[in-house]
C-alpha cells in the first residue's frame, strides 16, 4: 500500500479557508498546520497559544517559541519551520497549490521536498456535512438580515424631484443604503464585504457596488454576501427591486430572470450537468428575447456564471458549469439579464443537493416592486 504524505499548510486561518477548514481555529498571522498519520498538529505563535489550545479542532498545538529556542538563537521563520518538520521526521510533504514560494525554496535547500496539490487541497470540502449546513444556513439568515433591512428603507423612501429617493431627509444613495445593510448584517453576527446596492445603468455591471443617488422606477440590485463572524462560512443572495411602479419592460425583464431560476432549480439533481444547465437557462432567455451577445463592444443578455459553490470562500469547488451535481454540494443559483437602458435584473438563492434533488436553503421573498 502506497503511503500517505503529510499534508502542511503555512498560512493565516482568517484568510486562508483550508487552514480555516483543517482548524476550525482563526488566527489573523501565519502558522503552520502538520497532518501526518492520522493526527494533526499546529504550530503556534506564543502569544495565541493559549487560545489555540483550547479552540483548535487539532490533536496536538505546540509553541512556536520552544521550536525557535531549539532552532537557535534568532532563527528564522523559515529555520523554525525546517527544524519543526525534522523533528517530526516529514521530508517530503503536500501543500496547496498557493504555498509560499519563498519559503518552499528554503526548505528546499534543507532537503525537503513539497508537492503542490492541484484542486481542492481537501476534497470533502466539496459535500458539505450535516454541521455545514447548518452554519451555512446561519451564514444565509444573517444575510436575510440585511436584506430585510434594504427593503424596509427603500419602501421607506419617498420620490422626490427627478424621481430621486428621499430617506431620513436626505436623498437615498448606494452609499447609505449600503451602510444600513451592512449595519444590520454586523448586528446580527455577520460580516459584510463589497455589498452590492446598484441602480439603473449600474446594474448592467454585475460587479458594480453602485454609487450616488438611488431613483425610483428603476431596477435596483441588492447582492450580499456576508460572512458569519464564528464560523466564517458565507451567505449569498440576490434580490432585484424597484421602487414604486415598474415599467412593462423592467416587469418582463424580471420575470424572465425569476422563471429562468425556476427552470435551473427544477433541472438541478444528482447526475445533472451543471453545463446543460447553464446552456438551457441561456437557451430559454433567448427564446424570451434576451440573447447574449454584443452591442457597441459590451456584452449584454446573460454573460456570467449561472451560479457557484459556497462555503468557507464566496466562490469555491464545485465551479457550476463544471460539474454533475452530487448529494452535499452547495452553490447559488443566480441567472440574470443586463440591457443598458433597460436595466439589470439577477435573482440568487442557495441550494444544497441532496439525494433526490435540491433544499432551498436560502427563504427571502422574492417581489419585484417596493
Amino acid at each position: 500500500m502506497k503511503k500517505t504524505l503529510p499534508r502542511l499548510i503555512v498560512a493565516a486561518s482568517e484568510t486562508d479557508p483550508d487552514l480555516l477548514y483543517a482548524t476550525r481555529f482563526f488566527a489573523p498571522d501565519p502558522f503552520v498546520y502538520l497532518e501526518k498519520a492520522g493526527r494533526r498538529l499546529v504550530l503556534l505563535n506564543d502569544l495565541e497559544i493559549d487560545r489555540g489550545r483550547a479552540q483548535a479542532q487539532v490533536d496536538e498545538v505546540i509553541a512556536y517559541g520552544d521550536v525557535a529556542r531549539r532552532a537557535g538563537k534568532e532563527a528564522s521563520f523559515a529555520s523554525v519551520l525546517v527544524r519543526f518538520l525534522q523533528e517530526q521526521r516529514v521530508r517530503k510533504a503536500r501543500v496547496p497549490a498557493n504555498f509560499p514560494l519563498g519559503l518552499a525554496a528554503e526548505l528546499a535547500t534543507a532537503g525537503i521536498v513539497l508537492e503542490p496539490v492541484s484542486g481542492l487541497f481537501f476534497p470533502e470540502r466539496e459535500c458539505k456535512t450535516a454541521d455545514e449546513l447548518r452554519k451555512l444556513r446561519r451564514a444565509l439568515a444573517l444575510t436575510e438580515a440585511g436584506m430585510a433591512r434594504g427593503m424596509e428603507v427603500l419602501a421607506a423612501s419617498k420620490i422626490g424631484p427627478k424621481r430621486q429617493l428621499h430617506w431620513g431627509g436626505r436623498v437615498l444613495t448606494s452609499e447609505r443604503l449600503r451602510a444600513e445593510i451592512d449595519s444590520a448584517i454586523l448586528h446580527a453576527g455577520g460580516q459584510p464585504a463589497h455589498t452590492i446596492v446598484a441602480g439603473g445603468e449600474q446594474a448592467c455591471d454585475p460587479h458594480e457596488r453602485g454609487h450616488g443617488p438611488l431613483k425610483a422606477q428603476t431596477l435596483i440590485i441588492l447582492d450580499l454576501f456576508p460572512r458569519e463572524a464564528r464560523t466564517g462560512y458565507f451567505g449569498d443572495m440576490t434580490r432585484t427591486v424597484v421602487r414604486g411602479r415598474a415599467s412593462d419592460a423592467q416587469r418582463r425583464l424580471w420575470q424572465t430572470v425569476l422563471e429562468g431560476q425556476q427552470l435551473a432549480l427544477r433541472s438541478m439533481k444528482p447526475g445533472a450537468d451543471g453545463k446543460a444547465v447553464h446552456e438551457a437557462v441561456q437557451a430559454f432567455f433567448t427564446g424570451r428575447g434576451y440573447p447574449t451577445e454584443q452591442r457597441k463592444g459590451r456584452w449584454t443578455g446573460f454573460f456570467h456564471g449561472t451560479g457557484h459553490g459556497l462555503g468557507l470562500e464566496i466562490h469555491e469547488e464545485p465551479r457550476f458549469g463544471r460539474t454533475r451535481f452530487k448529494p452535499g454540494q452547495v452553490l447559488t443559483v443566480e441567472p440574470g439579464l443586463y440591457y443598458p437602458g433597460l436595466g439589470g435584473v439577477r435573482i440568487e438563492d442557495v441550494v444544497t443537493v441532496t439525494e433526490r434533488g435540491i433544499r432551498l436553503l436560502s427563504r427571502f421573498e422574492k417581489r419585484l416592486e417596493v
